[in-house]
């Protein structure tokens, strides 16, 4: 399917990856405007990307010496423990050696060139030129990247199915009323009704949706509710190190959640979640962030208020049956560079209403 609406760079997936990995430096061989937003925001998240700001000369000259360059610079001013020089259009276009650049800069720096530009329509591509060449520098290991593959293959499949990827073009919505939600959310776990509150979160967007789990704990501490979160220590070092940091907190916050999957393995999750579902049979489940990781079979009956941070997921969930959608709005910049659990917009609406 091709589609009229804007999809995730690879390019920014593969700056995201590296981070991911430890690299604590990155530098885009391209213009200095090139993933400008992400490149900005993710210096907020312990990794720092650098550019070798080509222009017109370089476009028809080569940017290799400015490569090599901005690397011996780099190494100079940062001390980095890894760095990685990642690929553009225009880099690719002109048909510059990445490698040969690192190699001829004389960096002492571990480095890898993840050879990718912006002309892949899937993001995951990205991902993967990342993680190459890291397996073949040990940065992780061969199982790891059969692992990567997997779970990214599972994760494209889902939004394929049922997410942002399913139309060619979904209208952006800020989802449902967030108070009318709460209220009948908390009615029903006061009317003694069995629930489930699940969080399959993406990565470190699961520092906000954890707080909605605890909000509805604080909000109705004795409800029969079974939490469930995919906070299970696999994946690249920053992943396993979330996991473990948001679960460590929710068991100080009075949540010990029953554990399904892995952070990036949201995409895979639906069935075991799904098999859970059938074990407790509950009446109404909170299900936050990559909900439609669920078939609406398996949820089928039972009354479903879901939150996502993606604006074009609310007509796909709405499609598939969740009696409420919310969105957390802006959650992406709020999860960059934290290392406690943040408090959501609902979360915060249910802590009010009690």
């Amino acid at each position: 399917m091709r589609y009229v609406q804007p999809r995730p760079s690879s390019i920014v997936a593969a700056l995201y990856t590296l981070r991911d990995l430890d690299v604590d430096l990155a530098i885009l061989h391209g213009p200095s405007g090139c993933s400008f937003k992400h490149a900005r925001l993710l210096e907020e998240d312990g990794i720092r990307v650098l550019t070798t700001s080509l222009g017109d000369e370089e476009f028809i000259f080569g940017g290799q010496r400015l490569l090599e360059d901005v690397l011996r610079y780099a190494e100079e001013e940062f001390a980095p423990k890894k760095i990685a020089v990642v690929g553009t259009c225009v880099s690719m276009i002109i048909g510059e050696d990445m490698e040969a650049a690192i190699e001829a800069s004389g960096i002492a720096t571990p480095a890898v060139a993840v050879d990718i530009h912006a002309g892949f329509r899937e993001n995951i591509d990205g991902v993967i030129a990342a993680l190459e060449p890291a397996a073949a520098a040990g940065w992780i290991t061969a199982e790891e990247l059969d692992r990567q593959r997997t779970v990214l293959a599972a994760a494209n499949a889902t939004e394929r199915a049922r997410g942002a990827a399913c139309k060619t073009y979904i209208a952006p919505s800020r989802g449902d009323l967030k108070h009318v939600a709460a209220k009948e959310l908390i009615a029903l776990a006061k009317s003694g009704k069995r629930g489930m509150a699940i969080m399959n979160a993406k990565k470190e967007t699961a520092y906000m949706f954890a707080d909605e789990l605890l909000a509805l704990h604080d909000a109705v501490p004795d409800a029969d509710i079974l939490y469930i979160a995919n906070l299970e220590e696999r994946g690249l070092p920053k992943v396993r190190g979330d996991a473990s940091a948001i679960l460590a907190q929710m068991r100080e916050r009075g949540v010990d959640p029953e554990l399904i999957g892995a952070l990036d393995e949201y995409g895979a999750n639906g069935p075991a979640i799904a098999a859970r579902i059938a074990e407790v049979k509950p009446d109404f489940v909170l299900l936050v962030g990559v909900p439609h990781a669920l078939t609406p079979e398996s949820l089928s009956g039972i009354t479903v208020f879901s939150v996502t941070n993606g604006p074009r997921q609310v007509g796909p969930l709405k499609d598939q049956g969740h009696a409420h959608v919310m969105v957390e709005i802006d959650l992406h910049p709020k999860t960059l560079g934290v290392h406690e659990i943040v408090e959501s917009e609902f979360g915060a609406v249910l802590r009010s209403l009690v």
